[in-house]
C-alpha cells in the first residue's frame, strides 16, 4: 500500500532542482520533492505521497493522522524498522 502520509519539514535544500526537503514523519526522515508547496517553511507540515509534498497540514491534524496510522500499524507497513532495514541492506539480519 502506498498512503500519503504527513511529516513535518525539518529541513529545505533551496539550491536543489527540483527543491527538495527533508521530511520527519514521526521519527523516520525521507526527502521529498518540495515544488508544488514551494513556499513551504520549515516547521510546517505537509503531506507526502511517492516522494512529493501535494499540500500544507496543519500541525493538529498531521499529528492526530500519525497517531492513526501508528495504531493501524501502516507506518511500520509504509516505512518499515528502520533498524530492520538498515540490517538488510547491510547484510547483516
Amino acid at each position: 500500500m502506498c498512503l500519503a502520509v504527513p511529516g513535518k519539514v525539518v529541513s529545505i535544500d533551496d539550491s536543489a532542482e527540483p527543491l527538495t526537503g527533508l521530511i520527519d514523519f514521526g521519527g523516520v526522515r525521507k526527502q521529498a520533492c518540495l515544488e508544488y508547496v514551494s513556499d513551504v517553511r520549515v516547521g510546517e507540515y505537509v503531506i507526502v505521497h511517492v516522494g512529493f509534498a501535494l499540500q500544507r497540514l496543519d500541525e493538529e491534524s498531521a499529528l492526530a493522522s500519525l497517531r492513526l496510522f501508528e495504531e493501524l500499524g501502516l507506518l511500520e507497513e509504509e516505512f518499515g524498522d528502520a533498524w530492520e532495514q538498515a540490517a538488510k541492506e547491510a547484510g547483516t539480519a
